[in-house]
């Protein structure tokens, strides 16, 4: 790549920047920049040079607050935000922007998908009346910058509770008791004999990871048992193919596998076979996935979905009562959907399919 190629990677010029270089306040940058106040014109041309020296860019933003409205609403995946990956390329998040952008149709506003990674703060550069940031990372600054910038933001309530010290607005929430919801699963693989569970999970800061992770470790101390868990790096296919072989490849093999991230059902079926083990004569299975093949499979798979498409429209509708000025809830707490398929259950003992909701 040359040198002209290269991204831009300098530090954000700030509106207190220009006021320091040009010796005034942030208020009077603020009024010479979008012709306010009453300032003198000798000023206004002064705080406009220092700020084309610097090459200040207004925040987009906060333009939105002056300006009005764009009817575009923004969506986030925030899981892995250190290397650029598609998020729509997994199921869970296929359907929960799909799910998005037809319930923001609905009410006449278009959505825009906002990048995993980028220069800092490169997302106040969109013009955007409300963002749907699905799966924060800790102290996520995406959530922190737009609330600061009065944009609405619906996120989860970890995510909003952290920005609360620096945001103006006051953000609505989705959320889920992802730790009830591995608890279940882990009681039911008990209950079916397993001792040995093995988990799959990520390796991000993401609120669903970090409690789903620390319901492992705890329920795994309650009954004295050695966790066994293998962490992806990265999302895609070679990463929890790899992570699948590491657990399942121990020199005391797991009993039961619960994967905490998405892969194509029937490839992970697959993958369990070649490594010479069978589902679910000496390996229960129960996967966190919204892929629909998972039913279908050969034997059909046991499930942890956590509803993208009514989280999704959730979402929607909190943005839409919050731009428009009409009272409602400040968020949802959803259950989780536990569908108890032939996998996870031993020889002998297979039930037909049962959906357990979970609080």
């Amino acid at each position: 790549m040359s040198l002209m190629s290269q991204p831009d990677r300098r530090p954000r010029v700030r509106l207190v920047d220009v006021a320091r270089a040009a010796g005034v306040s942030k208020t009077t940058v603020s009024d010479a920049l979008n012709e306010a106040g009453r300032l003198p014109a000798a000023t206004r041309e002064h705080v406009r040079r220092v700020a084309r020296s610097l090459g200040y860019r207004p925040n987009a933003a906060a333009r939105l607050l002056r300006a009005g409205h764009t009817r575009l609403l923004g969506v986030a995946a925030r899981e892995y935000v250190e290397t650029p990956w598609v998020y729509a390329e997994l199921a869970y998040f296929t359907q929960i922007v799909t799910a998005t952008t037809q319930a923001a149709l609905a009410h006449g506003y278009g959505v825009v998908l906002l990048p995993t990674y980028g220069p800092d703060d490169c997302w106040l550069d969109m013009p955007l009346d409300g963002v749907f940031v699905i799966d924060p990372v800790q102290g996520d600054p995406m959530v922190r910058d737009f609330l600061v910038a009065g944009v609405p933001v619906v996120a989860d309530r970890r995510a909003l509770a952290e920005a609360a010290d620096e945001a103006r607005e006051i953000g609505r929430w989705v959320d889920f008791d992802y730790a009830a919801a591995v608890r279940q699963v882990l009681d039911h693989l008990e209950e079916a004999g397993a001792e040995r569970i093995a988990v799959a999970a990520g390796a991000t800061t993401a609120c669903f990871h970090q409690q789903t992770v620390s319901a492992y470790h705890d329920w795994c101390a309650e009954r004295r048992r050695e966790p066994r868990i293998s962490f992806l790096p990265a999302p895609g296919v070679r990463q929890t193919l790899d992570a699948v072989t590491e657990l399942l490849a121990a020199p005391v093999p797991p009993d039961a596998l619960f994967t905490l991230v998405e892969l194509s059902p029937p490839l992970l079926l697959d993958a369990i076979r070649r490594l010479g083990r069978s589902v679910p004569d000496n390996l229960l299975l129960v996967c966190a996935t919204e892929d629909p093949a998972a039913g279908y499979t050969d034997p059909p798979i046991s499930t942890l979905g956590f509803l993208p498409g009514q989280t999704a429209q959730a979402a929607v509708n909190l943005l839409v009562d919050c731009l428009e000025g009409r009272p409602g809830d400040l968020g949802r707490l959803f259950s989780a959907d536990f569908q108890v398929r032939a996998s996870s259950v031993p020889p002998g003992r297979r039930p037909a399919v049962a959906s357990l909701t979970l609080g």
